[in-house]
């Protein structure tokens, strides 16, 4: 009963979401103001229905109903109850239903917190999110049905979700991944919406810009989650590969990081604005693209859902008629757009003109990238590879010149600005710093001089990030007390901005550290050997075997010296799930701030009790998620700037008039 109710809600969230993607959308050209209100109630009712729909599948996992397909093909009755419950995501049925979910989320926020829109503009928000919502209930329920039920006896138990899912990492980054890619919708219905009233202007910047920020969010602390999940759960000692998977996510962040960047400059000097709603329909497609290569059978990955092709085509459709659509309508409506404000390529408006350029840049070559093969292949059925080295030769150096920037732009005045002044300021703490820390590495290593200039330029934005705060708040130019009190009164997009760009800093440091002072042994161990790496000697002890909730456990003990003082035991795992069939890694790692000792069990060598064993130190591998995590705050700060969340209503117009082009 509980299923059919689930399926039930599903079809009744799709009849609301027609009603939300037509009624309003008709009443706001005919001017109707009942009919525009009807998107309200209908946007309301969607998400309370899929939340429905929701909840009834968590149940079916929870109490371990094997009488629904979804249940039987992802769970265990022997399975711990955390990855019962995230294996409701873990599979394509289940986390298309919470990719529903959080975009009616999206939808129901807008009906409820956006009084201060024109009413108008919030009618057709609300009719192109339920139109995007009325696309993909219908390939969850067309194709993609989570509440199916077994044909004939139900088996006794579930086939078991993914080993590899079954994992705390796992557990909440497809939540907060899809909370940034759905979130983005948010600023293409903004920029459909605006294109069909012909109106762009900085009260429209200030009213995309909180979705946006707020999917950057999620959309960062999901990679940042998924970097940390591959880093330590397939046991290859990385953090990113540029697999295609990695990279669907990592274009719509880059694309999304210029959207905030393009939408300052429509808010504060209402120039850019054809730019910025192009780029808020390009990201949401690179989401949608996303969304397609994890779910159309194309790739073969680890973090792909293995799917009927044909879901693929559906999904394919579904992002030629929206974002097609999206760019027809930019086509006509885009030149009728009155042209903004005028600045010199010298000024704030200029540096964010170079961000935007250099990270659409980097898109673009990331996109051709994970594209190209499979182009290749379905026009000639030749294969071929692009890996780290064509990424690393061709997005890597558009960063150098965009963190340059990074730390002059918030330096300089609107409109105008004396570049040489601001240079002279930086120059005296962020680029001492940065030559100072170049030079001493220089003395003292002998890694690659582009690791030596990645770390340089770490320490130059980061040190950037703190100059341009100390100029806020005048450091040393009044008494302290006085600093001390302005400081409180900054707004949170000026504390967001600091911490955002200190953030990229500490984890840049942490990338190019990881990489260029990487030390590895791959070593044959019996018990009582020991090897030595990074001034550390690991002797190799024991393997036991136990039993875990729903697999059989290898662990090894691996005693960790320092100058003949045992710092610590590390005890990687080799799992064995008998109902899934497959082995998993599980890495035994000795974090510090500063950097990562890393241990992986391999196979135990035939004939005798040796193993093979893998041991990696990361130098400040941990600063990436550090990193990442002030960089999330930094953003979440920039959202609670109280100038986000004020209504504003200077832009209120007749809704006869909304509808007409600006001159």
């Amino acid at each position: 009963m509980i299923p059919e109710l689930g399926h039930f809600a599903l079809t009744l969230a799709l009849a609301l979401a027609i009603v939300q993607a037509v009624v309003p959308m008709v009443g706001a050209a005919t001017g109707r103001a009942a009919w525009m209100l009807a998107g309200r109630p209908a946007a309301l009712g969607q998400c309370a229905a899929i939340l429905l729909a929701f909840i009834a599948l968590t149940y079916a996992y929870v109490v371990s109903d094997f009488t629904v397909l979804n249940v039987v093909q992802n769970s265990h009755s022997a399975k711990p109850m955390l990855y019962k419950v995230t294996g409701v995501w873990g599979n394509h049925e289940g986390s298309m239903l919470l990719w529903v979910l959080i975009l009616a989320v999206f939808g129901a926020t807008v009906a409820l917190f956006g009084n201060g829109l024109p009413e108008t503009l919030r009618a057709r928000v609300l009719a192109v999110q339920g139109a995007i919502g009325v696309g993909f209930l219908a390939f969850v329920l067309l194709t993609s049905n989570p509440f199916l039920r077994v044909d004939g006896m139900p088996p006794f138990d579930g086939q078991d979700l993914n080993p590899l899912l079954q994992d705390p990492g796992l557990a909440f980054h497809p939540p907060f991944l899809y909370f940034g890619y759905v979130g983005f919708s948010m600023a293409f219905s903004f920029a459909v919406a605006a294109l069909i009233e012909g109106r762009v202007d900085p009260a429209w910047a200030r009213w995309v810009r909180p979705w946006t920020l707020a999917a950057w969010i999620g959309l960062t602390l999901g990679i940042a989650l998924g970097s940390w999940w591959a880093y330590y759960e397939l046991g290859w000692g990385g953090w990113w590969f540029w697999d295609p998977v990695e990279n669907a996510s990592l274009m719509p962040w880059l694309a999304g990081t210029a959207l905030l960047h393009s939408a300052i400059v429509v808010e504060k000097r209402d120039a850019l604005k054809s730019w910025t709603i192009l780029l808020a329909i390009l990201t949401f497609a690179l989401s949608l693209l996303g969304t397609f290569l994890v779910r159309s059978g194309v790739l073969t990955s680890v973090h792909a859902f293995a799917v009927d092709p044909d879901r693929g085509v559906f999904i394919l459709a579904l992002i030629v008629l929206t974002v097609g659509g999206a760019l027809a309508l930019y086509s006509w409506r885009a030149p009728m757009l009155a042209p903004g404000g005028m600045f010199r390529p010298v000024s704030r408006e200029g540096t964010l003109v170079l961000n935007n350029l250099l990270l659409s840049t980097a898109t673009a070559t990331v996109l051709i990238g994970t594209l190209y093969p499979l182009l290749l292949e379905a026009i000639s059925d030749d294969r071929v590879s692009v890996g780290p080295p064509y990424f690393e030769a061709t997005v890597v150096p558009l960063m150098i010149p965009l963190v340059v920037a990074m730390a002059i732009g918030p330096l300089l005045a609107w409109k105008r600005a004396d570049l040489s002044g601001v240079l002279g300021r930086l120059g005296a703490v962020a680029g001492l710093t940065a030559v100072a820390l170049l030079f001493a590495l220089y003395r003292t290593t002998d890694a690659p001089v582009m690791a030596l200039v990645g770390l340089a330029l770490a320490a130059w934005a980061i040190a950037g990030s703190l100059v341009e705060l100390a100029e806020r708040i005048r450091l040393f130019r009044i008494p302290l007390g006085a600093s001390w009190k302005r400081a409180k009164g900054l707004p949170g997009s000026a504390w967001g901005l600091s911490l955002a760009h200190a953030g990229l800093g500490i984890a840049l440091a942490g990338m190019v550290g990881s990489t260029a002072f990487l030390s590895e042994r791959i070593q044959v161990m019996a018990a009582g050997d020991t090897v030595e790496i990074a001034g550390y000697d690991v002797t190799f002890e024991e393997v036991l075997q136990t039993q875990g909730p729903n697999y059989v456990v290898e662990r090894a003990s691996l005693t960790v010296y320092r100058d003949n003082a045992a710092v610590a035991v590390l005890e990687p795992e080799k799992r064995w799930y008998p109902v899934a069939r497959m082995a998993t890694t599980e890495a035994a790692i000795r974090t510090t701030m500063f950097a990562d000792l890393y241990a992986v069990l391999g196979d135990q060598q035939p004939g005798n009790a040796a193993w093979t064993v893998r041991l990696y130190h990361h130098p400040l591998v941990p600063w990436i998620w550090i990193g990442s995590i002030v960089m999330s705050l930094g953003g979440v700060a920039s959202l609670a700037d109280r100038r986000l969340r004020v209504a504003i209503t200077a832009r209120r117009v007749p809704a006869s008039a909304a509808a007409q082009p600006a001159e």
